[in-house]
């Protein structure tokens, strides 16, 4: 069904300074994603989210916006982005852009205007008070890089409300004129042909601030407006939410309780995915299964986002002191890989050591788990970071295209890329680069791209039930989706050592099994099937059952 496309498809997260410059002024564009979206359909991506695109001063890689229904200079015009459109589309690709509607920056004409004077038009469009709000310091997003909620804004002579950073003033959610803005800025990049949004920060984009207590409370329907938009306008779009909240509030973002299908689609899954971190760090895999086995249920329509890193620090505000602190010591063992006590900036492939078994068993794992993958650029080669970079900056260096100058980026002087390529240790972009990748048939890129045919031939996984089968052994996850397209069985063994799983409970008198993506040779499946081996780190995909 077309309004269920999301639950098939492949998400390819880009950063579009940092993908590819196409005028060597050492910063990536939009007509240089044109240029590359051969390479990300045949990657195997569907579905490509573009991170911030609007005009910006920069302070916060671009989400603090000055203009929402312009391109940034820097990366090209609203005529690149039509033609970027147009090109995806004639490559079966849709395009989705990020939705920043907590905060504008402070240099936003609204803002500009809102400070102005008490009788502007836009004064009530942010949050302000006239008292000095007796939790101005409490609530802030990034602890130890941003002080307080609350700022005094001299020129207006109040206090102003900042969920992030001071530059980044909050807008008013409480005002029906906001929304009705919001209203405009969602139809007006539909009718350029945007397929959805992924909502930044969607708690605080509907949450009303109260200077007096410095409580907030939080607007659910203004999701219902944001899907009947979409709905009214292109009733195939989607949004995608940031939503990182407790089990007992996340169905609020789906979900009004008297209609399944009134609110957001799909919900970035942070629950698993700091216990898919715990479970690498562990070597055991009870930490997936139990967030598996207690994952709020969805409506039918709506859908999980997986990820192992996306575009921001690894969060894991979501485990336990002691868990966090584990997976601290196995991956950001060093204070400089961590970010705002609860964070990890880092790549994946340093994360594990570069290890090409633990990695393959990574991906697979989340690309087989319930809901819609997430793939960051430069992923699929094993890209690693820069840690003498600001903050989230480590794991935002260019796009390792080939070991020519500036890593085939950018032809400008290296001192005026957007930010430096990686020039050094394991993960140089000479020796890890798309180039070199597609010439070796063992590559990882071809092995991700391989992954990506199978999982496109696999449905069951985004839109079928999944059940979790107990195996006896910590390492090794088995589960089982079963729905209208078939059955499919998956292993995987998150310890380096080898193990033989029972595989009987798996099984029913209908199933046919057969071997469809594995990380060996492990030979034709025996029959009837009892038990299989899978090595360490290893993973099978065994499609049981499949109907045309």
């Amino acid at each position: 069904m077309a309004e269920r496309w999301y639950k098939r498809a492949v998400i390819y997260s880009v950063e579009v300074d940092a993908f590819q410059d196409s005028n060597g002024d050492g910063v990536g564009d939009l007509r240089g994603l044109i240029s590359r979206l051969d390479y990300i359909a045949g990657l195997g991506a569907t579905y490509i989210w573009l991170n911030p695109i609007h005009p910006t001063p920069g302070k916060d890689d671009g989400y603090d916006v000055t203009d929402y229904y312009q391109v940034d200079p820097r990366l090209g015009t609203l005529g690149d982005f039509v033609d970027l459109i147009d090109a995806a589309n004639d490559r079966g690709l849709r395009v989705m852009l990020d939705l920043v509607i907590n905060h504008t920056s402070d240099q936003h004409p609204w803002f500009q205007a809102s400070r102005r004077s008490r009788d502007s038009s836009l004064r009530d469009w942010y949050v302000w008070s006239d008292e000095e709000p007796a939790h101005k310091d409490e609530g802030a997003a990034f602890p130890g890089e941003q002080h307080g909620t609350w700022t005094k804004d001299r020129r207006a002579k109040a206090w102003y409300f900042h969920r992030f950073y001071d530059f980044e003033p909050s807008l008013n959610h409480a005002n029906p004129a906001v929304w009705d803005e919001i209203r405009r800025i969602v139809t007006f990049w539909l009718h350029l042909g945007v397929a959805g949004f992924r909502m930044d920060a969607a708690p605080f984009s509907i949450e009303h601030p109260d200077p007096r207590t410095g409580s907030a409370s939080r607007d659910y329907d203004r999701l219902r407006d944001i899907r009947r938009w979409l709905s009214w306008t292109q009733g195939d779009a989607i949004v995608l939410a940031e939503a990182n909240v407790p089990d007992d509030e996340i169905l609020r973002y789906v979900s009004s309780g008297h209609d399944n299908d009134d609110r957001l689609h799909v919900l970035f899954n942070f629950r698993l995915n700091a216990r898919i971190a715990l479970a690498l760090a562990r070597r055991d895999v009870r930490p997936i299964v139990w967030a598996l086995d207690t994952a709020p249920q969805l409506p039918e329509n709506a859908q999980w986002a997986t990820f192992i890193r996306n575009h921001d620090e690894e969060d894991l505000s979501q485990l336990t002191d002691e868990e966090r602190d584990e997976v601290f010591a196995a991956f950001a063992p060093e204070e400089s890989m961590r970010l705002y006590g609860r964070g990890i900036r880092r790549r994946l492939a340093p994360m594990l050591g570069g290890d090409r078994r633990w990695l393959e068993l990574a991906y697979s794992l989340q690309f087989t788990l319930p809901g819609t993958p997430i793939l960051r650029y430069g992923q699929e080669i094993g890209m690693g970071e820069d840690l003498r970079l600001k903050q989230r900056d480590a794991i935002r260096t260019p796009m390792q295209w080939s070991d020519a100058i500036n890593a085939g980026f950018s032809t400008a002087p290296a001192d005026r890329l957007i930010r430096p390529v990686i020039a050094e240790g394991d993960f140089d972009y000479r020796r890890i680069n798309v180039a070199a990748q597609r010439r070796d048939e063992s590559s990882l890129l071809l092995w991700m791209s391989r992954l990506l045919r199978t999982l496109r031939e696999c449905p069951e996984i985004g839109d079928s039930s999944c059940d979790v089968l107990e195996t006896g052994i910590p390492s090794v996850l088995m589960h089982r989706f079963t729905g209208p397209h078939g059955a499919m069985l998956f292993l995987h063994n998150v310890a380096d050592i080898p193990r033989t799983v029972d595989v009987t409970r798996a099984l029913t008198a209908e199933d046919a099994p057969s071997e469809s993506f594995a990380d060996d040779d492990y030979g034709a499946l025996p029959q009837p099937l009892v038990t299989l081996p899978i090595n360490g780190y290893g993973y099978r995909w065994i499609r049981l059952r499949f109907v045309p």
